[in-house]
């Protein structure tokens, strides 16, 4: 008797894109570019898009009455499943396009979200994805007023909670758990930073655009096995490795959350703790996609991310990646940094030259000795060598002559 097979694969949905154009927004038609590459990464598929020229967004509705109709028809010619917009919907608006359109209405915020929430994989990720998406909804609830939930025992008699307070209620109690479970979170990263600090080894935080390439970058400067993909937001957890630089001094490379313009704030609330683990870096290596059309762009939305979260006045190495992804010649420059590299962190293009340029920077924040050591105290001459950068070691008649750069916060420990 032949088996039966089943498909059991669920159906990818369709979609049509929707932007509005303001004269304060004039990138639409990238940023729609950039929705759907969104779209795809949820495991979407885009059969449309439409974009409306407006001097602001419909406050009641996105776009205007008639490109809602026209959205209609589009919708009717496509079959589409759901539209998806270029902006974070009001709770009005969401209402109203959903009853105008009988299609399920999605905004860029729970789009972001909805990724996030299927690559978080470590359990502080799951704790921030969460407590973002309740953030967002908790103002989204639409509820019957004439719903009560009635007791049917003494003491539990009378109107009660309405659904909507009740959903209220357990949305706030959850967050108020969540944020409580954070904050320990939060407190081990700061004992981990302490306990940092007791054997000082510089800290380098990645950061950069989505997909820009920071996981391949510290994957093949660490050999740390983080998942490399060509997809926004394929990584989503911080990885930090150790990395030895060519004079033997030792690094701490943290990799970070990737930015998008337009990230949620809820998103950037609810990843403070992980985001802010470059503001305690000693340099920041901001990876940039320099095949990428919108890269100046990116380039914008990343500083001013790192502006967003209080964190400036930091030592830049700005390394424009994916060389081997150029067709042709393009100008590279970053007034931000203080260093740029051309790399290919795929093709290992660059990195060597990234190693000597990260020490040359370290060296700068470092305090010059030059002073001998009893044959006693050779330990902290191997502290020096670790988190230091040891220029010369002489054994003269009194002991080991050495010279050296050492972080200013290791210098009276390592002083003779």
């Amino acid at each position: 008797m032949a088996e039966l097979l089943y498909e059991t694969k669920q159906k990818a949905e369709h979609v049509i894109l929707a932007g509005v154009c303001t004269s304060e927004q004039d990138d639409t038609e990238a940023s729609l570019d950039e929705l759907e590459d969104l779209a795809k990464t949820a495991g979407v598929i885009c059969v449309g898009r439409m974009i409306q020229n407006r001097e602001s967004i419909h406050p009641g509705t996105y776009l205007g009455k008639g490109k809602i109709e026209e959205l209609q028809d589009l919708l009717d010619q496509t079959q589409a499943d759901a539209v998806i917009c270029d902006d974070e919907l009001s709770p009005a608006q969401l209402k109203n396009m959903e009853e105008a359109l009988n299609v399920k209405i999605i905004d860029r915020t729970l789009l972001i979200l909805d990724i996030f929430a299927s690559h978080a994989s470590t359990s502080e990720g799951k704790l921030q994805v969460e407590l973002a998406q309740l953030k967002y909804r908790s103002s989204r609830l639409i509820g019957l007023r004439n719903l009560s939930r009635l007791g049917g025992v003494i003491g539990t008699r009378g109107p009660g909670e309405k659904k909507l307070e009740t959903d209220r209620r357990l949305i706030r109690d959850r967050i108020s758990q969540l944020n409580k479970e954070l904050n320990e979170v939060k407190r081990q990263r700061q004992v981990t930073r302490k306990q940092r600090s007791k054997n000082p080894a510089p800290v380098a935080a990645i950061v950069g655009y989505t997909n820009a390439g920071k996981s391949t970058l510290l994957n093949h400067l660490t050999k740390a096995c983080v998942l490399e993909e060509d997809k926004l937001f394929a990584t989503l957890d911080p990885t930090t490795r150790n990395l030895s630089l060519p004079s033997g001094q030792e690094l701490l490379l943290t990799d970070t959350v990737g930015f998008i313009r337009k990230l949620p704030h809820h998103l950037i609330d609810a990843f403070r703790s992980t985001l802010e683990e470059a503001k305690y870096a000693d340099l920041l290596l901001h990876v940039v996609d320099c095949s990428n059309p919108q890269m100046d762009v990116q380039m914008h939305v990343v500083y001013e991310t790192l502006k967003q979260l209080g964190i400036q006045n930091k030592p830049v190495i700005t390394l424009f990646n994916k060389q081997d992804k150029l067709l042709e010649p393009v100008i590279l420059r970053d007034f931000n940094a203080d260093k740029t590299l051309s790399i290919s962190a795929k093709q290992d293009e660059g990195l060597n030259e990234l190693l000597h340029t990260i020490e040359e920077l370290l060296k700068e924040q470092k305090i010059y000795i030059r002073c001998t050591y009893p044959y006693a105290s050779a330990g902290k001459i191997q502290l020096i060598r670790k988190n230091g950068q040891l220029i010369k070691e002489e054994y003269v008649a009194d002991g080991i002559l050495v010279e050296a750069y050492v972080p200013q916060e290791l210098y009276h420990t390592v002083m003779p």
